[in-house]
């Protein structure tokens, strides 16, 4: 419910008007214009209603002071001076518009309902401005595999229904791509997608990151501020790494999951929430559960509907896609033009096993396209990482079985020159790939001109 502050030096019209506003707003009035400032600062209020003259004080002095102590309330000025000059003056300094006395209730209503469809406004503005500067991707999730099949029919299942969601799975499967899927393509999009990292926020900050804090609630907090809940409402929560939650706090959660409602910190005022729960893990909450780690009231409350996401490994499948997607991305970020692997590249890549999930495919994949002085990624330009256990899996089949009997230098001589051949007579790749130094590899080539 909106909250409305009433500050008129004449009781009976505090009176009529919080009469006429109760049944739809929470009214609070005063004739003391010192104190309905000083509310304003403790305490919020969605709007203001505000005598231009109140006995010897002027109303637009007051109107400066809540400005500064509250600035997004809202100012509706009430004067029995309608002169375009005290308007004008008033919408100057803040108000949002002003009325005359004596006041028509209907009117009233209109425009108090027009400021909040303006504030309404106002903050979507804000928010999605935010959102581009953070350069907020809405690009969707890839994948043609059976498994990611699977994923794309469970998200068409949910997306529209407020039920909580539970993601499960490694660590740089898509978990945060997924939870965004479900907010903008469900019923929810228009409103806030807000994140919050369990594991990343101190245990300390945790807690008034969620719910918010009120001015003076603990030191330092100069000001109020709203909760991670209180700004989805009418949206999403994602909660990531929720399985990383400290105990204590996973109580606080549950009763707010549980009663549909927030109280700030400092505060004993209820605020009702409509927010829709997607969390996420890494962790085997049930694992944790039986340890005493999570608890498992909450466990139940979020785990309604479980959408589990597959390893990389698990859709190799996917990988040619994946590449081809990011490859576009880093061109155009970077100003690259790099147009694809080799087959050599590609067969390591479809190889390896990603214990980094597509978040390593994506940090291989930049790495590689920095390093490439060709228009196609090389076998060379990837990773060491990479090339090694690829290497390594080819040991069996017979590949070094020509050297046995060779003296250590000889083989060495026979892996550098045959790395630099590789590498296309390219010295710096080539000391790269065997993890020496420019210099050393070339005393080597000297050493071996001068046999």
């Amino acid at each position: 419910m909106k909250r409305i502050l009433i500050i008129d030096d004449e009781a009976a019209i505090c009176s009529s008007l919080a009469f006429a506003l109760e049944d739809k707003y929470e009214v609070m009035t005063t004739t003391d214009p010192a104190d309905g400032v000083t509310w304003l600062e403790h305490d919020h209020y969605d709007l203001c209603l505000l005598d231009l003259k109140i006995g010897q004080i002027d109303g637009i002095d007051v109107l400066r002071q809540i400005k500064e102590v509250s600035p997004k309330t809202i100012v509706l000025m009430i004067t029995a001076y309608g002169t375009i000059a005290t308007s004008v003056r008033a919408v100057r300094e803040g108000a949002y518009s002003y009325l005359t006395k004596p006041i028509n209730i209907e009117e009233l209503h209109s425009v108090i309902e027009q400021a909040f469809r303006y504030q309404h406004l106002n903050e979507q503005v804000d928010f999605l401005s935010q959102e581009l500067e953070k350069k907020y991707s809405y690009e969707g999730i890839i994948g043609k595999s059976k498994a990611m099949k699977a994923v794309f029919h469970l998200i068409g299942k949910v997306k529209e229904v407020d039920s909580n969601v539970l993601l499960t799975g490694e660590s740089g499967t898509g978990k945060e791509l997924v939870a965004k899927a479900l907010h903008f393509s469900g019923k929810r999009k228009k409103a806030h997608f807000e994140v919050v990292n369990c594991a990343a926020i101190p245990d300390q900050l945790l807690e008034s990151e969620l719910f918010g804090y009120e001015k003076g609630a603990f030191t330092g907090a100069i000001s109020s501020k709203k909760g991670k809940f209180e700004q989805a409402n009418g949206g999403t929560i994602f909660l990531d790494e929720i399985g990383d939650m400290p105990l204590a706090l996973q109580v606080k959660l549950l009763r707010v999951l549980q009663e549909k409602v927030v109280t700030r910190l400092g505060s004993n005022r209820e605020i009702q929430l409509n927010v829709r729960v997607i969390a996420a893990t890494n962790k085997n909450l049930e694992e944790a559960v039986r340890k005493g780690e999570f608890r498992e009231d909450l466990y139940f409350r979020l785990n309604v509907i479980k959408v589990p996401l597959p390893a990389l490994r698990e859709r190799k499948e996917d990988i040619p896609y994946l590449i081809k997607h990011f490859i576009g991305q880093f061109n155009e970020e970077m100003g690259l033009n790099v147009k694809g692997l080799t087959k050599q590249a590609q067969r390591i890549l479809l190889d390896y096993e990603y214990p980094g999930n597509i978040r390593e495919l994506s940090n291989i994949i930049e790495s590689s396209m920095v390093l490439a002085d060709d228009e196609y990624i090389e076998a060379t330009d990837l990773p060491n990482q990479v090339r090694k256990i690829n290497h390594a899996s080819n040991g069996e089949n017979g590949l070094y079985k020509s050297f046995i009997g060779l003296p250590l230098k000889e083989i060495e001589k026979h892996f550098i020159l045959a790395t630099l051949e590789a590498n296309k007579g390219h010295r710096k790749k080539t000391a790269h790939m065997l993890g020496i130094s420019e210099r050393s590899l070339r005393d080597k080539l000297k050493h071996y001109e001068h046999r």
